[in-house]
């Protein structure tokens, strides 16, 4: 077992953005659609970010599938330290990439490690769906460790009957897929980085209040 080093997850990724005659426009284009313009400007502005978040979650998959498996491994202890897991006095361990016994890293919530989680993390295709037999595996594993509890992360999908199963295991097994693994690297900014933020105003009631004209 060794220490775990951190990766460096917060290089920005930039595509070209292909470049578009003004006669290669359809008219419509600048006609905003009637289910949008139905929408107050803050509705406009949260669907819009909506959109946003589609498309990174999307990108950083692909990017995350990309990569060796222990890049993948140390992108998701990234994300369990962002969010918060090994607390104060506790620390996170990736274990050796070879004969690991299906763990792939050890979250050790306080100073004494009485409070352990077990980590796997797999680089599976993105279509592809996570059976359970694999999730059978880990929770052996986790068995074999004297461990309650553990997370899986993948870059794809669980099948309903490894869900299932998780779910009527004695063992505490969370199954983190890929559509929620994206969403919380970019909610705890890990793989991502803020391009630009916005301030909405609004009435200061207080200010305004028990004034007399």
């Amino acid at each position: 077992m060794r220490s775990w080093s951190q990766p460096n997850l917060r290089q920005s990724h930039h595509r070209n953005a292909a470049s578009t005659s003004p006669a290669s426009v359809p008219e419509s284009s600048s006609t905003i659609p009637a289910e949008t313009a139905a929408l107050s400007p803050t509705e406009q502005i949260e669907e819009g970010i909506e959109r946003i978040h589609e498309e990174l979650a999307s990108e950083l998959l692909g990017r995350l599938h990309d990569q060796d498996p222990a890049f993948f491994e140390d992108a998701v202890l990234s994300l369990l330290e962002a969010m918060g897991y090994p607390g104060t006095d506790g620390r996170i361990t990736r274990t050796q990439l070879s004969r690991d016994g299906g763990i792939d890293g050890i979250v050790d919530q306080d100073a004494l490690g009485l409070s352990r989680v077990y980590v796997q993390a797999k680089r599976y295709d993105l279509d592809a769906a996570v059976g359970r037999p694999t999730v059978q595996a880990f929770a052996g594993a986790l068995q074999g460790n004297g461990a309650n509890q553990g997370v899986f992360f993948t870059t794809s999908r669980f099948s309903t009957d490894a869900r299932d199963f998780a779910e009527k295991l004695p063992t505490r097994v969370v199954l983190i897929d890929g559509a929620r693994l994206a969403s919380l690297m970019i909610r705890y900014h890990v793989g991502v980085q803020v391009k630009k933020t916005y301030e909405i105003g609004e009435i200061d009631e207080d200010f305004f209040a028990g004034t007399e004209l």
